[in-house]
């Protein structure tokens, strides 16, 4: 697999030229983070409202499709063997098999669309920023309401109404902060680039 940092993302852009070495470095630091945004946690029943989802998109619009997907893959296998690193501190690959693996499972296909949205200018503007990471919300929503209701064997309307609908408004706010970042992050970026010139 490729670790190259694609120049069309923010952090490609910012920290260009990137070697192999630090792209992994980047893989890692970022599979921290979600890990350290899955310990916000809301408890609301059997899902809980946490910072995962947040930090998973945001990680795909930063680094791209590829170093993101890898970034929140890595995430999964380091909960997955048992540091606590899922939410609440939970971790184990017991996880998987509860009412958020659907979650978990959908979250490097979610980074992965992100991030390719990113790398075609989608994180450039504010607009465009919200509608790609609602996208990979999206992608998240469908895998856990999906296995939710295979779960534990609830019609997928009544599935919905537990493990979408809950969600929703704390998602549009998760959406609206990270989309802010993005642009805000390239015109910072550029007047950085214009001020060495």
């Amino acid at each position: 697999m490729s670790t190259d940092v694609r120049a069309d993302t923010l952090m490609g852009a910012a920290l260009a030229p990137l070697d192999s070495t630090r792209a992994v470095g980047l893989v890692i630091v970022f599979s921290l983070f979600i890990a350290a945004s899955a310990q916000f946690v809301i408890p609301i029943g059997t899902v809980p409202i946490t910072g995962q989802t947040f930090a998973v998109l945001l990680t795909g619009a930063l680094l791209g499709s590829r170093l993101g997907a890898a970034a929140v893959i890595a995430y999964l296998i380091e909960g997955a063997v048992g540091l606590p690193f899922f939410a609440g501190g939970g971790g184990g690959i017991v996880r998987f098999f509860g009412p958020t693996g659907g979650y978990l499972v959908a979250f490097p296909a979610a980074a992965f669309i992100t991030g390719a949205f990113a790398e075609h200018g989608w994180d450039k503007r504010y607009e465009t920023a919200v509608a790609a990471m609602a996208i990979g919300s999206a992608i998240i929503f469908l895998g856990g309401w999906a296995w939710y209701a295979v779960l534990t064997n609830t019609p997928p309307l009544a599935a919905f109404k537990l493990a979408v609908l809950p969600f929703l408004v704390g998602d549009v706010i998760k959406i609206a902060l990270g989309a802010a970042v993005l642009p805000t992050g390239w015109a910072l970026l550029k007047r950085k680039a214009s001020g060495k010139q």
